[in-house]
């Protein structure tokens, strides 16, 4: 069933955007991240306008995100005081990325700039995860079970204004999370991502927190940067189609649910290696577009009316 989208001012097939925000769902609650990473790619590749994808792909993550964080909250597995520390530097860091992105937008720039941060980010995320995970997953092998690191200190332990997380079991500055937060709020705005794809990685290897509240915290932290950031697109560029924004919500709050549930009966190294490879997929398919000869030198796009 074909559709118009009037800010994105192109027609698309409702039950196709169903399917798209009910698979990204699907991998938010199965891995604990927003999904955006994923679902503005697609929306490009259905030809949505790059300021349209990641301003509106955001409602979903918010969506597929609170899905998934309550299905964590009935598991005890939500690290509150760490997800409002990240959720400081978040807000912060969003407000950066959105006054950059109008900046970019404005300039003409924004398409070539937001492909380019997602094949380095993805790609680089993607491959020191990748490798990680397959070290961990082949030692697990080799010991007959799971691995548990040492408690080892490294700079983290030695930075000021430190702080009980007791869900987590650490004693840290809040300096690292506020950090790992801004730069996870400033790519929600470039890129309508989450950050999942950061935060998750970030959280285990740099914070030290154990896997089994590394999703729920860092869904909860993506809830609240990602509705922000959508909403000050929405001020500043009104580039929130809410009739997209609407069919991607209720494709993505179904697919969470199923995703938590399998994501449950998963190991800890089989989710990190899974997420690994769809990030590098990901960023592979965005760089052979940029490398690839377009078939049309030209395009012709409707102008906006301020």
């Amino acid at each position: 069933m074909q559709i118009y989208l009037p800010i994105a001012e192109v027609s698309v097939n409702a039950f196709g955007l169903l399917g798209i925000g009910g698979g990204v769902g699907f991998l938010s609650g199965l891995f604990g991240v927003g999904g955006g990473f994923l679902i503005t790619p697609l929306l490009f590749f259905i030809g949505i306008p790059p300021a349209i994808a990641v301003a509106t792909g955001a409602n979903q993550v918010v969506a597929s995100s609170v899905s998934g964080v309550l299905a964590q909250f009935k598991r005890k597995a939500v690290d509150l005081p760490m997800g409002t520390v990240l959720l400081l530097g978040g807000l912060a860091g969003s407000t950066v990325g959105v006054w950059v992105f109008a900046a970019l937008t404005a300039a003409g720039q924004v398409d070539l700039f937001v492909q380019l941060v997602y094949v380095l980010f993805l790609g680089f995320i993607g491959l020191t995860m990748f490798v990680e995970s397959a070290r961990a997953l082949m030692r697990s092998k080799k010991t007959g079970g799971p691995i548990r690191r040492a408690h080892t200190h490294n700079w983290v332990h030695g930075l000021p204004f430190k702080m009980k997380f007791r869900a987590s079991g650490l004693y840290i500055s809040v300096l690292p999370p506020l950090m790992v937060g801004a730069l996870v709020g400033f790519l929600a705005a470039i890129m309508g991502v989450g950050g999942g794809f950061i935060m998750v990685p970030a959280m285990i290897y740099l914070l030290g927190m154990p896997t089994k509240v590394v999703i729920g915290t860092s869904l909860f932290q993506i809830i609240f940067v990602t509705a922000f950031t959508t909403l000050m697109h929405a001020i500043t560029a009104n580039t929130v189609d809410m009739l997209l924004a609407i069919l991607l919500i209720v494709g993505g709050v179904i697919g969470a649910q199923f995703g938590s549930v399998v994501g449950a009966k998963l190991k800890a190294e089989q989710l990190r290696i899974l997420l690994s490879l769809l990030v590098i997929a990901v960023a592979g398919k965005i760089a052979l577009d940029l490398l690839l000869e377009p078939q049309e030198f030209y395009s012709l796009t409707p102008g906006r009316l301020p």
